[in-house]
């Protein structure tokens, strides 16, 4: 069985695949972790959020969608992008099948802001609108790395057969002769 290495690196194919993921995955968590950051010190600060567009900051940040049960949503977007960043840490399936389900609750909870931003408080806030699009960015890229199936982890259909080394050695050369 041969394994395919990225080039000159000598890391398998796939290996490679899985790094850039998770680096893509931990900066578009980074940036998130910063604006999440901003938002609850302004919040507990008490300062007004510099709005670089709209002007609908204020509105949607005193609004009563921006708490859940007494606690800022920032404060809750902070708690999820650094849970995604810690789920990189756990290297198999659990560690990205929890990266996955945590993006897509946030995603959820984003778009449902978003709404309640756009229908009901009718102000939008540039800061939530990118936390919603790093939200979802994180939720695609989780995915794929959820969906990616390593070689090796389906079980095969029958079991494999053992071949003697001089069968082996025979079928090779037949099939050097081939070509």
């Amino acid at each position: 069985m041969t394994t395919t290495t990225a080039a000159g690196t000598g890391v398998p194919a796939r290996d490679q695949g899985d790094r850039r993921l998770r680096i893509a995955i931990g900066v578009v968590c980074l940036i998130g972790i910063a604006v999440a950051t901003y938002l609850t010190y302004t919040h507990y600060a008490g300062l007004n959020v510099v709005c670089p567009v709209s002007g609908g900051c204020e509105t949607v940040q005193k609004s009563v969608y921006s708490k859940l049960d007494g606690i800022p949503v920032a404060v809750l977007g902070l708690a999820g992008y650094i849970a995604i960043l810690i789920s990189l840490a756990v290297r198999n399936e659990l560690g990205r099948v929890a990266g996955f389900g945590m993006a897509l609750v946030g995603c959820m909870f984003s778009l449902y802001l978003t709404y309640r931003e756009i229908f009901t408080i009718k102000a939008i806030c540039p800061w939530c609108v990118s936390s919603a699009v790093m939200m979802t960015l994180l939720t695609i890229l989780t995915a794929i790395r959820v969906l990616r199936v390593e070689p090796g982890t389906v079980a095969p259909s029958a079991p494999a057969k053992t071949v003697p080394r001089a069968e082996r050695r025979r079928t090779e050369r037949r099939q050097a002769a081939r070509r």
